[in-house]
């Protein structure tokens, strides 16, 4: 199973869902991420996101940013975004209702629709970073749980 993170730089939020998905997920499993811009292809995550996953023993220093590419569609089996816009950026690159039943937003895992977006923590300080990854925890929780039940 091949999972994709999206946000839209690719430094912030989906280095972080990587990170922690990939520790709670076995190595059988492939995990990445992309963001939906170019901006800043090749960066590493910006340094808050770095702090943070520390924080929780988490090490995404060495990720690197990378636009979505159309032949992400082939590769990942599910592309979780981190927000509408995001979202609807993704599925407007599908080419197929094949590709598009892989796209869902991330925190729809939790079931509350009104509430579906994971909050950009850039313009933010590290409170914000650290309530994102505290949301980002608890939706990689349950994904992991649905994909690798003997995760419970």
């Amino acid at each position: 199973m091949k999972i994709l993170m999206v946000c839209l730089g690719n430094i912030c939020r989906s280095p972080l869902a990587e990170g922690i998905m990939k520790t709670k997920l076995p190595e059988s499993f492939s995990v990445d991420s992309a963001g939906t811009i170019s901006l800043h292809e090749g960066e590493h995550p910006d340094k808050r996101a770095v702090r943070t996953a520390a924080n929780h023993h988490i090490d995404i220093s060495k990720q690197k940013s990378r636009p979505i590419t159309r032949n992400d569609f082939k590769t990942f089996d599910k592309v979780y975004c981190m927000d509408i816009d995001v979202f609807e950026d993704v599925v407007s690159k599908t080419k197929n209702e094949e590709e598009r039943q892989k796209v869902s937003l991330f925190l729809e895992v939790l079931g509350d629709q009104t509430n579906a977006e994971v909050p950009d923590p850039y313009w933010g300080d590290m409170k914000d970073f650290e309530d994102v990854f505290q949301l980002l925890d608890k939706g990689c929780d349950r994904i992991a749980a649905q994909l690798n039940p003997s995760h419970l």
